[in-house]
């Protein structure tokens, strides 16, 4: 379970600052907070409004003691090391990120300015910590073991479907931590008797084709990946699930937008 307490509080730290110290400051004293996006602001809303709403919640007002650098990688992960290099240039206080992708860009453009992340997939096995207990370095925030949910996905999706024998695995080769995920995927496949597929997505312009593909394959139900690009176009998986007649199991969002079987690290 991510805990948005601690990771406000983390990040409140890393500012050096308290609620009950937090005041209208000049322009130019004013802490300014980097934060480092892989998707697009428009699809991002909903989560940018929750992070400035806890903010508030600690007494930071976007413009009045806190100012807010947004970069946002449009779902390019390439871009995400050119922008995090950006923020370090503007001097921000403070690093914040999501996903794994934007965690390594972050640690790799600076050893010095503190990162906040959220949502990340296992950052001991992305080598972003020297431990959980001790973490060292300028790294602090919220963590969960995504393989083991991809893993629990499957199982559950053997259990909506008792005869499943073939599943596709839909996953972005371009995350960090997707060979973790494929690995533990296959391990439960091999001791559920279910034979894994793995159809590669980048991008919502390959989704259709990767449906298409499903379905010459013959799967007999999918598990979506909890990749923040995928996470991003929840509605459109579900509607070419929905055409397909494919069930699935993913994140919340997939849920939501008319997939089966949540299974995710939700916010306290």
């Amino acid at each position: 379970m991510i805990d948005r307490r601690v990771f406000l509080n983390g990040l409140a730290s890393s500012l050096l600052l308290t609620p009950t110290t937090a005041h209208a400051q000049p322009a130019s004293k004013t802490p300014r907070i980097g934060f480092l996006g892989l998707v697009s602001a428009v699809s991002h809303a909903p989560r940018t409004e929750a992070f400035r709403a806890g903010l508030r919640d600690l007494g930071y007002i976007e413009g009045r003691n806190i100012l807010i650098e947004f970069r946002w990688a449009d779902g390019h992960y390439d871009r995400l090391p050119e922008l995090a290099t950006e923020l370090v240039r503007l001097n921000v206080n403070v690093i914040v990120t999501h996903g794994a992708a934007g965690a390594v860009a972050a640690k790799q453009a600076t050893t010095t300015i503190p990162i906040v992340i959220a949502a990340t997939g296992d950052i001991l096995a992305l080598g972003l910590v020297q431990s959980l207990a001790q973490p060292g370095g300028n790294i602090t925030g919220s963590t969960f073991f995504n393989p083991e949910l991809a893993a629990k996905r499957l199982e559950l999706l053997k259990e909506a479907i008792p005869p499943l024998s073939r599943a596709g695995l839909v996953s972005n080769p371009n995350n960090p931590i997707n060979g973790s995920i494929v690995q533990a995927m296959e391990e439960t496949a091999r001791s559920l008797k279910v034979e894994l597929r793995q159809f590669e997505t980048r991008g919502p312009s390959q989704l259709e084709s990767t449906f298409s593909a499903m379905v010459r394959a013959r799967v007999g139900g999918i598990v979506i990946h909890e990749d923040t690009i995928l996470l991003a176009n929840a509605k459109p998986i579900a509607d070419l699930a929905a055409r397909h007649r494919l069930p699935g199991s993913g994140f919340p969002e997939f849920a939501r937008a008319g997939g089966l079987n949540p299974v995710a690290c939700l916010p306290d």
